[in-house]
């Protein structure tokens, strides 16, 4: 035990090692603060998809970068209907530059409030899980970006404020490093 003790202050001696030991500090408490979708199974209201999305919603967004710089704003309105056991939602976004683009989700229950999801320009499937007031979605989305599309992962957070508000924080990631992120405010209509 006295080894690793001299190895720990020998480490804190130089600046390499110090910056090491924050390094490895930062990686331990990040790692530990992680949410878990079931911190919010308590939460209410309870987030019901099917219910929060009859009828049209609207949402404003906006994507920031890294630092925080917000680069795109945008609205989004939402239709949505049921096929079979499927939530069909229809997104019109419309950006502040003028540009428009359109998602279709088709959203499937897969049981113990877990879900499915595709869109077009979705890689495979979406993930999601609910809890109390919480959902956590994870996909991988085929984003445009100058001329270029880039497959990049999404890890969404959306959360019920009240039956007509709800809350979704998005990080964005490519290679594990974050890009930016994406908040989304939607109230559904009545």
């Amino acid at each position: 035990m006295s080894q690793i003790v001299m190895i720990f202050q020998s480490a804190c001696r130089s600046a390499i090692g110090r910056g090491l030991l924050a390094l490895a500090a930062g990686l331990l408490a990040t790692s530990c603060a992680t949410q878990r979708v079931e911190d919010y199974r308590a939460e209410r209201p309870v987030l019901d998809l099917r219910q929060y999305f009859a009828g049209p919603v609207e949402a404003w967004g906006m994507f920031q970068d890294r630092d925080g710089k917000v680069l795109k704003r945008f609205k989004v309105d939402i239709a949505s209907r049921t096929e079979g056991d499927q939530l069909v939602l229809e997104e019109s976004f419309r950006y502040q530059d003028g540009t428009r683009q359109q998602r279709v989700w088709r959203l499937t229950p897969a049981g113990d409030g877990r879900w499915r999801g595709t869109a077009g320009d979705v890689v495979g499937e979406a993930a999601g899980v609910q809890s109390g007031n919480a959902l956590q979605w994870r996909y991988t989305l085929m984003l445009p970006v100058d001329g270029e599309t880039y497959a990049v992962d999404f890890d969404d957070w959306m959360y019920l404020i009240d039956p007509q508000v709800m809350v979704n924080r998005s990080s964005m990631r490519k290679f594990g490093v974050e890009l930016g992120q994406v908040t989304l405010f939607f109230r559904k209509a009545g």
